[in-house]
């Protein structure tokens, strides 16, 4: 069941939605080629806590970190680890969101490091431009395969592989409601947007092919083709006057 938000209700959303903009912000900055992702984990956990809120995703179904941290060819759920080590001309997708007052944020960004090739820097421009034309359908009575479309269409523009098998979801209380956002459809399919809704919108977006696998160990999933992969997303809210970014860092 799809759940209108009240405005006082949008407004916590709105103070989570900050923070876990801000936590993957100041996570992005930290990265340096040589440090692990259990190091950014760290780093990420403790601005939150700092900052008043608890990490949303620690815990989540025995998720073993406070943020999904995934590297190159891995599209989304890397566990951090202490063995995992970012180097030079990676790119390094974080994940993360923050509860506070019992309300939740998601958002996920792919940070180049150090000298990154050309293609796969296309691959990122693309992907945050897909998100951008996503949120821009994300207004009353369009539907969200209006969403879905303009971003697969927009991205196989370009030739690339769209991740089918996970996609953006309502956000609340709970990390993951209804409806569920696909990157791919036909317009005006798909549950009507009406004003209080929440939703993330998040392209996960391969330079090659769409087939991906799981990893051994149960979360992490890359892509079939070994081919890198960029994820970025936002949670909004529809709002009369359009969609409302509620993810908006302000450090």
């Amino acid at each position: 069941m799809i759940s209108i938000k009240s405005q006082t209700e949008l407004e916590k959303l709105a103070v989570a939605g900050r923070l876990s903009a801000n936590a993957l912000m100041y996570g992005g900055s930290m990265i340096k080629a040589g440090m692990t992702t259990y190091e950014l984990d760290k780093l990420i956990h403790d601005y939150i806590v700092k900052n008043g809120g608890t990490p949303t995703f620690l815990g989540y179904g025995g998720f073993k970190g406070s943020a999904c941290i995934s590297l190159n060819e891995k599209v989304i759920h890397g566990i951090p680890s202490k063995h995992e080590v970012i180097k030079d001309g990676d790119i390094v997708t974080i994940d993360t969101g923050a509860t506070v007052d019992g309300w939740c944020g998601d958002n996920a960004y792919t940070f180049p490091v150090g000298k990154v090739n050309e293609e796969t820097l296309k691959l990122l421009e693309v992907t945050k431009e897909a998100l951008r034309i996503g949120i821009a359908q994300a207004v009353p009575g369009n539907r969200v395969g209006d969403i879905s479309h303009a971003i697969e269409e927009y991205v196989r523009s370009f030739g690339y592989g769209i991740v089918k098998e996970y996609c953006g979801h309502g956000v609340g209380r709970t990390l993951h409601e209804s409806p569920e956002v696909p990157n791919y459809g036909a317009a005006g399919k798909g549950p009507r947007l009406m004003p209080g809704m929440v939703i993330a919108i998040e392209p996960m977006i391969s330079l090659k092919g769409d087939a991906i696998r799981q990893l051994p160990d149960g979360w992490g999933v890359v892509s079939k083709s070994g081919a890198p992969t960029a994820h970025y997303e936002n949670t909004i809210a529809i709002t009369k006057d359009g969609p409302e970014i509620l993810t908006k860092a302000t450090i």
